[in-house]
């Protein structure tokens, strides 16, 4: 796994699944079924800097929920602002928290 060296990188972390090698992004939501913000918020030394992802700047959208639902998201994204959460995209993995819908 490798990880950005800043915090305003357009992806979190590389996964190698054994077949390649994917950028992921991360982002987590206190809204159980609710919706997630797409865009890239931080701050420099003048504040909050928000904008939005360019294409191809990420493969894979890793959302994960105070309940503890974890959803892996393959689609193409781009220009789009926020992402609902769908249970086809829903995902176990061991040693996590499942919530209940």
């Amino acid at each position: 796994m490798s990880l950005p060296t800043t915090e305003s990188a357009p992806y979190d972390l590389v996964v190698d699944d054994g077949t390649g090698l994917f950028r992921v992004q991360t982002k987590y939501t206190s809204k159980n079924n609710g919706y997630v913000d797409l865009r890239c918020i931080h701050t420099n030394s003048t504040g909050y800097v928000v904008k939005s992802y360019k294409q191809n700047s990420y493969d894979w959208l890793f959302i994960y929920t105070e309940s503890g639902r974890v959803f892996l998201v393959k689609d193409d994204l781009f220009g789009k602002t926020t992402i609902t959460p769908k249970s086809e995209n829903e995902v176990f993995i061991a040693g996590s928290v499942q919530g209940t819908n």
